[in-house]
């Protein structure tokens, strides 16, 4: 057994997002010209609100675990880099794109980074990583320099969650994928779930999957929202549909572990709807048992 649990550390890129501050410093490159500076300080959900404020709410319904600041110096100029430990890589890449911003250039780090010239950030394993300077000029390259040899000693394979590479490219808004650990749609039950905005026929949309762990588990989430929208609590696996009072009337696709549904942000449906659903649970169903 000792031998088969070495073995799935070294095999295993994401045991290497909870190693300790210093292993995380210890992944930074050196830098010609720059120091990488001995302080290191660290934050847990308890004392974030001190380095973060108002913001920290958000991280930790994300699964925030610990906060790790370090920084490279260059006379007055400074590079800050703090690296968010997250329960989960699912969580990690929620928390960055809640932040996206669409004034931001795409760079290929990690599973997916956004910048400018005064700043970066990405995600990679469970950590999301916020990088920026106070300088100008050739700081950007320096950041994404940092940032790339970062994310490669973390997970040289990171990407987006396995389900949301199954989503369908058709009509799918760039960099519109997210990861909402609760409150989807307002509704305190819905966690966990995956999406992404789409736009067809001139109608916006959004996709969405929630993936739960054994089919008693997806009907007890589907009988809280028919509860909810006072709907018989008599329905089989299957196509389902909520009429929610809020949110319109919602296309389900109930099919084992998986919830597919399509939430019509102006109240209509593309003709195809069903055919979409369809075609994402097939392929949810076709995946390797959770």
């Amino acid at each position: 057994m000792k031998k088969i649990l070495n073995v799935l550390l070294l095999l295993s890129p994401l045991v290497t997002a909870g190693q300790s501050p210093a292993d995380l410093r210890a992944r930074l490159p050196r830098v010609e010209g720059w120091t990488l500076s001995d302080k290191i300080e660290v934050f847990n959900p308890e004392n974030l609100f001190d380095r973060i404020n108002g913001a920290a709410p958000l991280y930790i319904e994300n699964n925030f675990r610990e906060m790790t600041s370090m920084e490279y110096t260059r006379g007055e100029t400074y590079i800050t880099i703090q690296v968010y430990r997250h329960a989960t890589p699912e969580d990690a890449f929620g928390m960055y794109a809640a932040e996206r911003s669409t004034g931001l250039a795409a760079f290929p780090v990690g599973g997916e980074a956004q910048g400018d010239e005064e700043s970066l950030s990405f995600f990679v394993a469970c950590l999301y990583v916020k990088m920026w300077s106070n300088g100008t000029g050739t700081a950007g390259e320096v950041i994404r320099e940092i940032a790339t040899a970062f994310a490669r000693e973390t997970d040289p394979r990171a990407g987006y969650p396995a389900i949301l590479r199954l989503f369908p490219s058709r009509g799918k808004e760039p960099y519109s994928e997210c990861y909402t650990t609760s409150n989807y749609l307002g509704h305190e039950f819905l966690k966990g779930v995956y999406s992404a905005r789409y736009r067809q026929e001139d109608l916006p949309y959004q996709l969405f999957v929630v993936a739960t762990g054994s089919n008693e588990e997806a009907r007890a989430v589907l009988e809280k929202y028919f509860t909810f929208t006072k709907q018989p609590l008599s329905f089989d696996e299957g196509e389902l549909l909520v009429k929610d009072r809020y949110n319109g009337d919602l296309p389900l696709l109930w099919q084992g572990v998986y919830i597919t549904g399509i939430f019509p942000e102006n109240e209509s449906l593309p003709a195809n709807a069903r055919d979409i659903l369809k075609n994402l649970s097939g392929k949810l169903l076709s995946q390797p048992s959770r």
